[in-house]
C-alpha cells in the first residue's frame, strides 16, 4: 500500500505520462513539418553556423547512479532525424534526477560563446543587369543654325531607267550623291510644249522599310503636278530601299538628303541632263507626315524654298514628336532624344526658327487624324503670331492619309496654291 496517495493521484500520474508521450510526438510532427518545408524551398537553404568554433576540452559526464522518484526516462527517439545540409548528431539520452551529482571539468573551456547563430544563405544572387543612361545628342553639326551655313549639292542627278510613259509625263527611276550616301528616287517630267518648268519636291512619309516601294502612295499626288506643269522630284529618303542608310538623328539626315537634291538642281539647271529643263526660280516644297517635318526644316534652312505644304505633318517641335514616337513604338525608340537638354532641342527643332521662312506655308490636317492635327493647329497659330502668309485647313472624317473626295480637295488645294505664289496671287492668311 502507497500511503498518500489516492486514485486521483495515479490519475494525474497517468495524464502526467500522456502529456510526455504527446510532447514528444508534438515534437517529432514539428520536426517532420520543418524537414517538408525545407524541401519545398530549394532555391534557398539557410543552415545555423556559429560566430565562432569552439574547441572546449571539458567533459561532461552524466552520473550513472544518479535516480529520481520517478520513473518516466525522455529519450529522443532515434528514428527522429531532422536532416538538412549539415547532419546533427542528437544529445546524449540524460536520465532525469532531482539532485543530479556533476563531476568537474578537467580543464577551463578555451570558449564558451553563446552566439545567436549566423544564417547563412548557399543562394548564389544572381547579377543584375544595369542599363546605361542614354546618352543626349548634342551634335552641333546637327542645328538649324549649323545645317544654314553649310553647303549642298557636288556630283550629279543620273537617270537608271524610265519607269512609265504617261500622256502628259515620263516617269525616271534616278540616283544622286548625298554625303557619301547613294539616294534613289524617281522624277516625273511634263511633256508640255512649253519650258522650263517650275520644280516641285514630294517628300514621302515613314512606312515600314521592307513594305516600301519607291513609287508609294505619293504618286497620286506627282502625278496631277507633273501634268500641272511641274517637274516633280521624289526622292527615296536614307534608310527607305534602294537607297542607302545613314545618320538620320532628329530626321536631320533625311533632310540633308532633300537640301543636297536642291544642291543638285540648282548647279545643273539649264545644262545638258536631266533637269536641263527645271526652272528653279520656283521651288515647291510638299512633304506627308515624316516627310512633313523634313519640308519644315528644309524650309527653316534653304531660303530658295518659293512655297511650302504640310499634310498630316509631324511637328516641328522635337520634344513632342519623340514623346509621342517613345509612345507609338512601345519604349523602343526615343529615349536619347528626350534626355537632350531643351536648351539644344531649341537648336534643332524648326518650330524656334520658323522666321527664316521666306515662302507662304499651307497646313492640311484631318479631323480623324488625333497624332497631328493638334500640331498642325499650333504651328498655325505660330506662324500667323509672326505675320507668315499662311493657309490653314482642316478636312472632316479625314484620317492621316486622306480618302476619297478629301484626297481629291487636298490635291486640288495643293495645286492651286502652288499656282497662286508662282504667279504672285498667294500674298493672305487663310484658315478653313
Amino acid at each position: 500500500m502507497i500511503v498518500g496517495r489516492d486514485e486521483h493521484d495515479f490519475k494525474d500520474e497517468k495524464m502526467k505520462n500522456l502529456n510526455h508521450i504527446y510532447f514528444v510526438f508534438l515534437l517529432l510532427f514539428l520536426l517532420t513539418g520543418c524537414n517538408e518545408a525545407i524541401a519545398q524551398q530549394p532555391l534557398e537553404i539557410a543552415m545555423p553556423l556559429p560566430t565562432s568554433i569552439d574547441t572546449p576540452t571539458a567533459t561532461y559526464t552524466p552520473p550513472a547512479t544518479a535516480t529520481s522518484t520517478h520513473t518516466a526516462t525522455y529519450t529522443p527517439s532515434p528514428s527522429a532525424t531532422h536532416t538538412q545540409t549539415a547532419t546533427q548528431t542528437p544529445m546524449p539520452s540524460v536520465t532525469a534526477t532531482n539532485t543530479p551529482t556533476i563531476i568537474p571539468p578537467t580543464s577551463t573551456p578555451t570558449s564558451t560563446s553563446t552566439s545567436t547563430p549566423v544564417f547563412v544563405s548557399l543562394v548564389v544572387p544572381e547579377t543584375p543587369t544595369i542599363t546605361p543612361s542614354p546618352a543626349p545628342i548634342t551634335d552641333p553639326s546637327l542645328t538649324i543654325q549649323a545645317l544654314s551655313e553649310r553647303e549642298y549639292g557636288g556630283g550629279e542627278l543620273e537617270i537608271v531607267e524610265t519607269l512609265a510613259d504617261r500622256k502628259g509625263y515620263t516617269r525616271y527611276l534616278y540616283t544622286y550623291p548625298s554625303d557619301g550616301l547613294t539616294i534613289y528616287g524617281y522624277m516625273d517630267v511634263p511633256k508640255h510644249a512649253t519650258d522650263p518648268y517650275p520644280v516641285a519636291v514630294v517628300v514621302h512619309g515613314h512606312l515600314p522599310p521592307h513594305l516600301y516601294n519607291t513609287q508609294t502612295y505619293t504618286r497620286r499626288y506627282t502625278a496631277p503636278l507633273a501634268e500641272s506643269g511641274y517637274i516633280v522630284l521624289h526622292p527615296n529618303m536614307r534608310g527607305f530601299y534602294p537607297s542607302d542608310d545613314g545618320m538620320d538623328w532628329f530626321r536631320v539626315g533625311v533632310a540633308t538628303d532633300v537640301l543636297n537634291l536642291l544642291g543638285i538642281l540648282k548647279a545643273t539647271t539649264g545644262q545638258p541632263g536631266p533637269l536641263e529643263q527645271a526652272d528653279p526660280s520656283f521651288i515647291g516644297l510638299m512633304g506627308h507626315s515624316m516627310g512633313g517635318g523634313v519640308a519644315l526644316r528644309v524650309a527653316t534652312v534653304d531660303q530658295d524654298i518659293s512655297a511650302t505644304v504640310l499634310y498630316s505633318s509631324m511637328s516641328g517641335n522635337e520634344r513632342w514628336n519623340y514623346e509621342k514616337i517613345l509612345r507609338w513604338s512601345g519604349g523602343k525608340y526615343g529615349h536619347r532624344e528626350l534626355v537632350t537638354p531643351d536648351s539644344f532641342l531649341a537648336q534643332v527643332s524648326p518650330n524656334f526658327h520658323l522666321h527664316r521662312i521666306t515662302g507662304p506655308v499651307a497646313i492640311h490636317n484631318g479631323e480623324a487624324d488625333g497624332g497631328t492635327i493638334k500640331w498642325g493647329i499650333d504651328l498655325c497659330d505660330q506662324l500667323k503670331g509672326i505675320e507668315k502668309p499662311t493657309d490653314c485647313f482642316t478636312y472632316p472624317g479625314q484620317p492621316h492619309i486622306f480618302e476619297g473626295a478629301g484626297d481629291k480637295l487636298f490635291t486640288k488645294r495643293l495645286i492651286e496654291f502652288f499656282d497662286k505664289v508662282r504667279l504672285g496671287t498667294e500674298t493672305s492668311t487663310k484658315i478653313e
